[in-house]
């Protein structure tokens, strides 16, 4: 078995793949569709996967992905669940992978979940199931704020914004700052930072191909438009917590957590004492569990940020059994 020397070693003998502004060059596994839709003083295109399964259970489950994946990333869950029965929605968000990329655009998780709703209406789907990664199960709880009435259940999977990162002392940055430090973005920086927090200090091959889908487009001729937008998201996850809201959460909503998570947006840049007291998920996740009405924590305590990457099999029998 290969270790994550030799992984990283194959991967930059190979020739260094470049993608363009929507991440063209990159294959995902069903066709890309689009919605195009006006928001501020524009339209915009937003791409989306839209699965329908052989036999139908009457349901759909909408995958909104994290800051640094793409729908793509859900390739696995989308087997799953169309396997299962459902219709699987999962879109790029604007700002995101295949979807516009946008230069003068105010990012809000209101927007997103704006934005979303009327992805949804477009297809005719009024109620989902909404699953939500990363940055995606902060926009997840928004949505579920915004537009309870849309859903059947939600499900968050290892959401930012478990903990206000700016009261608990990470500095501000500009995004001028944020941009700067994103066009430095390699394929090494990445990989080695998703090996920590996403994998628990792991690798496996299979992990590669994300790792090159963000640093393929940072390649690409949409490398400067990615790393800008990049710096308005960070900005958007830093100063809109969610979590003082989720005792108002009215929906039934299941917590699934990858203990080895250390996530925590600006703690690379806070003073030691400072960064020890942030990304505890173990002590997150129960606290948000108790914080939301009858919500349901299920925790993976040897995962990291990306659980149904990591350990997929352990990750979807999980979410069946909350599903069923």
């Amino acid at each position: 078995m290969m270790g994550a020397g030799a992984v990283t070693m194959e991967a930059q003998a190979e020739p260094a793949p470049v993608y363009g502004p929507r991440l063209e060059g990159f294959a995902y596994p069903w066709p890309v569709r689009e919605f195009s839709f006006a928001s501020q003083r524009q339209t915009l295109r937003m791409a989306y996967m839209d699965v329908l399964p052989e036999r139908t259970n009457g349901q759909v489950a909408v995958l909104l992905h994290g800051k640094n994946f793409c729908a793509a990333t859900w390739a696995e869950t989308i087997r799953v669940l169309t396997g299962r029965g459902y219709r699987v929605i999962a879109p790029d968000q604007i700002g995101f992978c295949k979807s516009d990329t946008p230069e003068n655009y105010q990012f809000s998780f209101e927007q997103l979940a704006l934005n979303t709703r009327a992805l949804l209406d477009s297809l005719g789907v009024e109620k989902a199931v909404m699953i939500g990664h990363s940055t995606g199960g902060m926009l997840a709880a928004r949505y579920a704020l915004m537009f309870p009435d849309r859903l059947t259940q939600l499900v968050m999977v290892d959401p930012l914004g478990l903990e206000d990162w700016r009261a608990k002392g990470a500095p501000w940055r500009s995004v001028d700052q944020w941009f700067a430090a994103e066009r430095h973005k390699t394929a090494e920086t990445i990989r080695a930072y998703e090996k920590k927090v996403y994998y628990a200090g792991g690798w496996k091959p299979a992990y590669e191909p994300w790792v090159q889908m963000l640093a393929g487009q940072y390649r690409g001729s949409g490398g400067e438009a990615l790393a800008w937008n990049s710096a308005r998201l960070y900005d958007m996850i830093y100063t809109q917590p969610v979590l003082y809201e989720f005792p108002a959460l009215r929906v039934p909503t299941v917590l699934m957590i990858g203990d080895k998570d250390i996530t925590a947006i600006g703690a690379d840049g806070a003073s030691p004492e400072v960064r020890a007291r942030l990304g505890h998920y173990p002590v997150l996740a129960k606290a948000t569990a108790a914080a939301i009405p009858g919500a349901k924590l299920i925790e993976f305590p040897t995962l990291g940020h990306a659980p149904q990457i990591q350990d997929p099999e352990a990750f979807h029998s999980a979410l069946l059994e909350v599903l069923r």
